[in-house]
């Protein structure tokens, strides 16, 4: 990875024992110089946005070229200063990532299946309330980082390659990956904003074809994750701040910049582009985007989906069997 988004760009940054092992992003010394904010909001969003570019950086160096996201002759020409924006979570995929990642996490006993009903729980409330709560996500963060405390980073970077071809990859919105494939046709940069782990958002945006991914950033020293966040949980008003710091970071026009999400939670993102469109919405984020004249798009199908914010297929009963199914994978 790259040591500083400041630098020359053949500066990748490797694990000194010559295994060849990345560090996690928290390590890098320009991603701490970077999130400076005493407010964990705003510095949770600094974070987010040098670490992405660290990685645009480090992906521009293994493909040979120095300038991120220009080096594709066959493409369009590039539009440097529009991008897109997707939130994950009910946007670009079914359910919440963390949780399919906590299925897998607990099929390969990094915890108990006790420990995923919890998960499986706060799901239900996720998806029959059509939005998450402060203390819902709080408690996604609290179990996310107990169980990757102490683990390597690359470990958990592996597992998750494995666990999206398992549990993720047949749940992405057709319909919204079509939207993002629009602004790269356009030749646009396109992120994920996410309040997943930011190595697991990263994946998700690679195997989408997409630029890159701003995420939650974990502290890691040593390549070794200590339970710990850089600020805090990507959400909310985090979100907006990561969106801002990345756009000062790449030369982006917000005015010509577009987002999408779900969630009522977004609207600080939503509102920091010109063009903001609700994706799937919840009541609420629909009661908003109608008065602010924001497009909305609906790829669900059922009036129930419309009413409370959630895939029609995907009730009580499909959350309440997640973790049956994560049993039924455990004993594969």
């Amino acid at each position: 990875m790259v040591s500083d988004p400041g630098s020359a760009p053949d500066e990748v940054r490797l694990d000194p024992t010559g295994a060849g092992h990345e560090y996690g992003f928290a390590e890098e010394p320009g991603v701490l110089r970077n999130a400076t904010a005493l407010d964990p909001a705003q510095r949770a969003g600094q974070a987010s946005a040098a670490a992405a570019v660290a990685a645009e950086q480090a992906g521009a160096v293994r493909s040979g070229d120095g300038a991120p996201g220009t080096g594709d002759t066959d493409g369009p020409p590039p539009d440097l200063t529009a991008a897109a924006f997707f939130d994950v979570d009910n946007t670009m995929m079914v359910g919440a990532s963390i949780f399919h990642f906590a299925r897998g996490l607990a099929a390969r006993k990094f915890f108990t299946t006790s420990d995923l009903a919890g998960f499986a729980w706060q799901q239900l409330k996720f998806r029959i309330g059509g939005r998450e709560d402060k203390g819902g996500i709080a408690g996604h963060r609290d179990t996310a980082l107990s169980f990757v405390a102490g683990r390597p980073v690359d470990e958990v970077v592996e597992l998750g390659e494995d666990i999206y071809d398992e549990l993720m990859a047949d749940r992405i919105w057709a319909g919204t990956r079509a939207l993002a494939q629009m602004h790269l046709d356009a030749g646009q940069r396109v992120w994920l904003v996410t309040a997943t782990p930011v190595e697991l958002a990263r994946i998700i945006a690679r195997r989408l074809g997409l630029t890159g991914a701003l995420g939650t950033v974990a502290e890691s020293v040593d390549g070794l994750y200590t339970g710990r966040l850089v600020g805090e949980i990507l959400h909310g008003p985090a979100k907006a701040h990561a969106v801002r710091a990345l756009a000062a970071a790449e030369g982006l026009d917000l005015r010509r910049c577009t987002a999408y999400s779900d969630s009522v939670n977004d609207v600080p993102m939503l509102s920091a582009v010109g063009t903001a469109v609700a994706v799937n919405p919840d009541s609420e984020l629909r009661d908003v985007a109608k008065a602010r004249s924001w497009q909305i798009r609906d790829f669900r199908t059922g009036r129930k989906a419309a009413r409370i914010g959630v895939p029609s297929v995907l009730g009580a009963g499909a959350v309440a069997g997640a973790v049956a199914a994560g049993m039924a994978y455990k004993k594969r």
